[in-house]
């Protein structure tokens, strides 16, 4: 994510002529979305780190429905 960061500052002072970035090269300035979209592309899919997400996000929703049906459960009682 850093990479997209220093991508976007780099890129908004090319295109500002700011200081010494005016005369930088856009090879330069291009180079940490590259960089990022390499560790995007191969480097997280290697990693696992992608299915760490999703598996992360079905644990949390499964955690939610259980929670849910918990306070269901809860309130059925107390209606009864």
């Amino acid at each position: 994510m850093w990479l997209l960061f220093v991508g976007l500052i780099l890129l908004v002072s090319k295109l500002l002529d700011v200081g010494p970035l005016a005369g930088l090269s856009w090879w330069w300035v291009l180079l940490p979305f590259v960089l990022a979209a390499l560790w995007w592309e191969l480097f997280e899919r290697r990693l696992g780190l992608d299915k760490k997400k999703a598996f992360d996000e079905l644990e949390q929703a499964k955690k939610d429905r259980i929670a849910r049906a918990l306070e269901r459960d809860k309130a059925n009682r107390l209606r009864r």
